[in-house]
């Protein structure tokens, strides 16, 4: 039986690697294994509270396509909450984590293993939602993937759909403002994820666990108008933006911005 992988590999040079290609990679048997002591799901649930179960509610959602499921914390918040929910991920190894913690809860997820520049290939259906959560989208490093991931997400809602995407405060790190101190979505104890280095293309961030691992991931740092821009050219009518789950809020504060984009014509008829 093939051991789990344990060691990340960057290369000679890892400040070099800014491939859309290489999340398959990043997300290791042996780091996927300490995903969830990194979230820590009841602290997540916490922090959340009802935010996104509200914001879904508010437009009528009943169908949602988590795009980006991770280890399965919000296709599960969502199934308890009473949504029809199908879960898919890039990572083959995130994608059975998430089933498997799911199955420990009482549930059995409807998962799809889909690249969202192909998504359409891979899911055939219509969803009210679709929701891209956890920092995932800085996972795209190239522009050409993130509008042509936008543009399945779009593709695969339906009229009136609304999508749900968030991002780290990178405006915050690029601009060297004071960093965020809250910890929304990293509530785990004894862990610490902070970034080790940031351009403008670039944000390599470590994850350090109390056994003494260490884990990297390397993303791209979106600024806030510019996935608001992207959204908008590929056809979505109205982008509204929260900074942790707050409606308001000072710009350098939040750790996380949170966009809905709803694809309805604003003033329309469907």
């Amino acid at each position: 039986m093939q051991q789990p992988s344990t060691r990340q590999d960057y290369g000679s040079d890892p400040l070099a690697v800014r491939d859309s290609e290489k999340y398959q990679e990043e997300y290791i048997e042996g780091f996927v294994d300490k995903w969830d002591e990194l979230i820590d799901w009841d602290a997540r649930a916490q922090a959340e509270g009802q935010f996104f179960i509200e914001q879904l509610r508010e437009r009528g959602a009943k169908k949602v396509l988590d795009v980006a499921a991770g280890t399965g914390f919000h296709s599960v918040q969502l199934l308890e909450a009473g949504f029809e929910v199908t879960t898919a991920d890039g990572s083959p190894v995130m994608l059975a984590k998430a089933f498997e913690n799911a199955r420990r809860r009482g549930h059995i997820l409807r998962t799809v293993h889909a690249d969202w520049r192909w998504l359409n290939q891979s899911v055939h259906d219509l969803y009210d939602a679709v929701i891209c959560l956890g920092n995932s989208f800085t996972h795209l490093h190239e522009e050409l993937d993130r509008r042509k991931a936008l543009a399945e997400f779009y593709a695969t809602l339906r009229h009136d759909g609304v999508l749900i995407l968030d991002q780290r405060n990178y405006d915050a790190l690029l601009d060297h403002q004071v960093q965020p101190t809250h910890n929304y979505y990293y509530c785990g104890d004894n862990v610490r994820a902070e970034p080790e280095h940031v351009d403008d293309s670039l944000a390599r961030f470590k994850y350090s666990f109390s056994d003494g691992s260490a884990y990297h991931l390397n993303m791209f740092p979106l600024r806030k108008a510019y996935v608001q821009r992207l959204m908008r050219e590929v056809g979505f009518q109205r982008v509204d933006t929260y900074g942790d789950f707050q409606e308001t809020y000072r710009e350098t504060e939040p750790d996380f911005f949170i966009h809905c984009a709803e694809k309805a014509y604003l003033g329309g008829n469907g």
